[in-house]
């Protein structure tokens, strides 16, 4: 079960990753690397961090479902475009979850519970980070007007603490993707902006 919905989890940031490159006018190939990237890219940093062999190299289906949304992207991204509503709510959905099981992770290679919240965080935002570093725009990460980072780190944090009381499982990874889910989700209806520095405007 944690396979198949890493597997959607993959499959939506992939779908985003591949619409990236259909709006910088990149070719297939370049398509297919965004792709690859931001659906992948956070586990893989992760896994390294770890000093374990990345999760997306034990597993073909880690590596084809991206070609596959690379696919469906070429041939259909209008379509696909049109869809975007519901893609941003399984993103944020794919956000909670990988933030979630990364952090879990983490804390099963004996990570603290500070540095395996930190962890399980790049796991929900490193794939968007890199696939924006290859095409030129400042990182989410870094600049984090859409709130998307935040949700993140607070749904990895709440992981680490329910860790901290002896909460383990399925109950307590399913808690803290839903509350980044859910926050992520309200500051797409609501607009909700993280602040810039005093003084310097919207």
């Amino acid at each position: 079960m944690t396979e198949l919905l890493d597997l959607v989890g993959i499959f939506v940031f992939a779908l985003t990753g591949a619409l990236m490159g259909v709006r910088k006018r990149l070719d297939v190939v370049g398509m297919a690397v965004l792709a690859e990237m931001t659906a992948l890219g956070g586990g893989i940093v992760r896994d390294l961090i770890l000093n374990v062999r990345p999760a997306a190299f034990q597993s073909l289906g880690y590596v084809l479902v991206p070609v596959v949304a690379t696919a469906i992207v070429f041939f259909w991204h209008p379509h696909v475009a049109r869809g975007m509503p519901v893609i941003l709510v399984l993103d944020a959905a794919g956000l909670g979850l990988f933030s979630a099981v990364g952090t879990q992770k983490a804390l099963e290679y004996g990570l603290s519970p500070l540095h395996a919240a930190l962890l399980g965080t790049v796991t929900g935002v490193g794939g968007g980070m890199l696939r924006d570093m290859l095409v030129g725009e400042i990182p989410t990460l870094l600049y984090d007007r859409q709130f998307y980072a935040v949700p993140a780190l607070l749904g990895a944090g709440v992981m680490a603490a329910l860790s901290s009381y002896g909460l383990h499982g399925w109950p307590a990874t399913l808690a803290a993707a839903v509350l980044a889910f859910g926050l992520r989700l309200g500051a797409m209806r609501r607009k909700w902006r993280a602040p810039l520095a005093r003084g310097t405007g919207e």
